[in-house]
């Protein structure tokens, strides 16, 4: 984030959350502030979400993306 004044961060948390994109979005202790879990149709429909809307979002000064190549396991049920 470019900035971190509280009005900064509700405005993109506000739009983050208006985004049908984003599946997940999570403030971090640390770099980066945030994380953000994306669901897209496919490569060309990403690159637009990114270009488009992502990098748009208010206070952002820098994005970086990672793409999963393969799922491995998911939705492990919690060892209680």
């Amino acid at each position: 984030m470019r900035d971190s004044d509280r009005d900064t961060l509700d405005a993109f948390e506000d739009t983050v959350s208006a985004l049908s994109h984003v599946q997940q979005a999570q403030r971090l202790f640390g770099t980066p502030d945030y994380l953000l879990r994306v669901l897209t149709r496919d490569l060309a429909a990403f690159q637009r979400l990114y270009d488009d809307e992502l990098a748009r979002l208010p206070g952002v000064q820098k994005l970086s993306s990672t793409l999963v190549m393969k799922r491995i396991t998911e939705n492990q049920p919690l060892p209680l």
